[in-house]
């Protein structure tokens, strides 16, 4: 398993995954549009979007835990360049995270699977890592061929450690890309990637038009919302969980370049458990928000593996700047809160 390259550009890293061979560039967190082809050595932010299209090796997806204070702070988190943040039962939400060519040496807190996060890795041809699993979940990882590591049943689970702070803590399963690479590697998973869905543009761009968004408020739940506020010198989002810094392991903040919200029905499974369904395939309405500006979208996903397609109020599919981006999935009868 050989050392991979850390790849920074606004707290997001680029892509290619495991196994992957080729150097790419690295800069430090909200250094602007510039990345470097070694550390903290500037270039073009174009290099961004040369990683992300011209990238053959898979990313890897985790599950990562985010029910209340327990679970943070996360570890891990500015290495990803792409982030989900959907809701789960109880109000709370889960995260799912992809890397690309890094080497953050622990992830986590990992959680479980829920079903609906599976349309997504698959959306991104992504090695699938989690810590257990719905019942719904676990019929549908091997039904839709998923190729996962979970960290509770038999050798997958060596890919994994506990750092238990209170007895019966469930808030403390973690990872690291050398480990999921190396349970990939011996579970024969293939490592070129098949898939690039994400636009990204070659160059950072403002939108044109748009709206004022240097906050954003998703209300999830009466006890949690999760929240952004814009640092205008820096062209990047700070993530805040109920009004406080969402805080990650070590001293790095979140510097998030891009968020799009979409909103889509949530309903309760009705299985005698508290855990939902989200629709994500079909289509919806929602928001794309970027270096302080935000704009109307609608999204649409054909298939459970297809690419969810975003698109602005002409009908054309929005590109995103260049650095991480958080996608935020909201109940349809709940509305962010942007200005």
């Amino acid at each position: 398993m050989k050392k991979f390259v850390s790849v920074l550009l606004l707290g997001a890293l680029l892509l290619s995954g495991c196994s992957a061979k080729k150097e790419v560039p690295t800069s430090a967190p909200g250094d602007g549009a510039t990345v470097g082809t070694e550390e903290n050595a500037p270039v073009s932010a174009n290099a961004f979007y040369k990683a992300y299209t011209e990238a053959t090796t898979r990313p890897v997806a985790v599950m990562v835990d985010n029910d209340n204070s327990d679970a943070w702070p996360h570890a891990g988190l500015t290495d990803a360049y792409l982030i989900y943040e959907v809701p789960v039962e109880g109000g709370a939400t889960r995260l799912m995270a992809l890397f690309g060519e890094v080497n953050p040496e622990k992830i986590g807190p990992v959680r479980s699977s829920r079903h609906y996060f599976l349309d997504y890795a698959l959306e991104h041809d992504a090695i699938y890592t989690h810590f257990g699993y719905s019942p719904q979940a676990l019929a549908d990882i091997p039904a839709l061929g998923v190729n996962n590591i979970n960290g509770v049943v038999g050798p997958d689970s060596s890919a994994f450690w506990r750092e238990n702070k209170y007895v019966g803590d469930y808030h403390s399963a973690f990872t690291s890309m050398e480990k999921i690479c190396a349970m990939a590697d011996s579970k024969g998973y293939r490592t070129e990637r098949e898939k690039a869905p994400l636009n990204i543009a070659p160059e950072e761009k403002p939108l044109d038009g748009g709206e004022t968004a240097e906050t954003v408020k998703i209300p999830y739940a009466g006890f949690y919302s999760s929240s952004f506020s814009y640092d205008a010198a820096a062209g990047t989002y700070e993530k805040f969980m109920n009004g406080s810094p969402h805080r990650v392991q070590g001293e790095d903040k979140l510097a998030v370049k891009n968020i799009i919200v979409m909103q889509m029905k949530t309903y309760s499974l009705g299985d005698g458990s508290a855990r939902i369904n989200a629709e994500t395939v079909g289509s919806g309405s929602g928001y794309y928000i970027t270096l302080g500006k935000s704009i109307p979208i609608t999204w649409e996903k054909t298939g459970r593996s297809a690419k969810t397609v975003w698109k602005n109020a002409d009908g054309e599919e929005i590109e995103l700047n260049p650095g991480q981006t958080w996608v935020m999935l909201l109940p349809s009868g709940v509305s962010p809160q942007i200005g």
